[in-house]
């Protein structure tokens, strides 16, 4: 092929054109010749390329590659063959084109270097996929990471285009950027930090995926899907996303509950308020009645050993209820509770599992149940702690003690038709 297209040239002079239209007329047909090449050449690496990159990952045996054709690297890569056209005859094709070369070559650089951002972003997706999930990734913001340098690839193309566009130096625009730090801090705020926020929850080991977080000031209370730049995303429990900026988990408090998923228990503590009035030394009456309890009869048995043994050498006068010391209906109460804990078979007895007296209040004395579920899904924890409570509020009557409640309209229309 003749560098200078003098033949075509010639050509178009005899069939009567001037000169400067037989110029236009070289060029656009020049410019049709390259763009037809670099047609060609895509089509080429399309129907080639792509089948030879398809037909090599489906006999790979590790799916490294599965992963960058799904996120579509090697398509991308295709789209750039139609530029290696332009490149690779340009000095051929648009010897004579004048400034419109530099144009046509200006707009291919434009187009390589968006292309080549678009496949380093790819590349960074198919990356994150390939090391999330290796364990020791498994507790790190690789979207986070992915996101930051995403924002990078995407600044530093901006500035390539727009030097190449308005043809100056890249260092150029830094320099003049620098002038906009400012700008660019407060416009880039909450990137800044939810990068610094991930970093911090990384090394930390604060929050990881999967994780069962509460954040109240948000309305979150559920499993971590995502850790994001920005944001992250939490999928409540009724289903619902909620989205929390990532440096609240920095500058506010939040609950994690991945300690209690991996310990040996998850923790139930509530109480039943005893009403005050019905507490009592507990009479012959009411022992042997308790002598009859199975998690009770040993206790009971030894305790009114020990406690008459007591007021026997202590006591002067150990026939009265106030000297000396008594079984009381609330403290067989609690001990009895705390029997059945231990022989409940959902209560981890390895931790701490007691019941234990709390301050008397205007709503009576509180007895405090605080133990461990062996089973910690919320579903069946709620129900072995509903289970617990269920059988505690049933057998208060056992031991003559009375629950505490407010009063309720019925209670007063009976006092009233009393």
């Amino acid at each position: 092929m003749n560098s200078d297209f003098t033949p075509l040239y010639d050509l178009l002079i005899n069939q009567g054109l001037s000169d400067f239209w037989a110029s236009v007329a070289r060029s656009i047909v020049l410019i049709f010749i390259l763009f037809l090449l670099a047609g060609i050449l895509h089509l080429v690496g399309r129907s080639i390329f792509l089948k030879i990159v398809n037909r090599l990952t489906k006999k790979s045996k590790t799916n490294y590659d599965d992963i960058f054709l799904e996120n579509k690297v090697f398509r991308k890569v295709s789209f750039l063959f139609p530029a290696l056209a332009i490149y690779a005859f340009d000095d051929v094709v648009l010897a004579h084109l004048g400034a419109v070369k530099y144009v046509i070559i200006g707009g291919t650089n434009v187009y390589v270097i968006g292309i080549g951002a678009s496949i380093i972003n790819a590349i960074l997706k198919s990356v994150q996929q390939v090391l999330e999930p290796k364990e020791a990734f498994k507790d790190k913001p690789l979207t986070s990471y992915r996101q930051l340098m995403t924002i990078f690839n995407y600044g530093i193309a901006t500035i390539l285009i727009v030097s190449i566009v308005i043809n100056k130096s890249p260092m150029y625009l830094l320099s003049a950027l620098g002038a906009l730090t400012a700008v660019l801090i407060l416009v880039f705020r909450d990137s800044i930090l939810g990068f610094v926020a991930s970093i911090q929850l990384s090394s930390n080991d604060m929050i990881r995926v999967g994780d069962w977080v509460s954040v109240d000031s948000y309305g979150a209370d559920g499993d971590v899907l995502e850790i994001n730049l920005n944001t992250v995303k939490v999928k409540n429990f009724d289903n619902t996303i909620t989205t929390v900026p990532t440096y609240a988990f920095i500058s506010n408090s939040f609950k994690n509950w991945r300690a209690m998923q991996e310990s040996g228990g998850r923790r139930i503590k509530r109480k039943v308020n005893v009403a005050i009035p019905s507490i009592k030394i507990c009479d012959d009456q009411l022992l042997n009645k308790m002598k009859a309890v199975d998690y009770l009869e040993d206790y009971v048995k030894s305790k009114i050993e020990e406690i008459d043994n007591y007021n026997k050498t202590a006591v002067k006068n150990g026939t009265n209820d106030v000297n000396g010391r008594r079984l009381t209906n609330i403290g067989l109460f609690r001990q009895y509770i705390e029997e059945y804990l231990k022989k409940h078979p959902q209560v981890n007895t390895e931790l701490t599992c007691m019941v234990r007296q709390l301050e008397p209040t205007a709503s009576g004395v509180g007895l405090e149940v605080y133990c461990f579920s062996k089973d910690k899904a919320w579903v069946n924890y709620e129900g072995i702690q509903a289970d617990i409570f269920d059988h505690i509020l049933a057998v208060a009557g056992y031991f003559d003690i009375e629950l505490f409640q407010n009063p309720s309209g019925t209670d007063f229309r009976k006092l009233a038709t009393n």
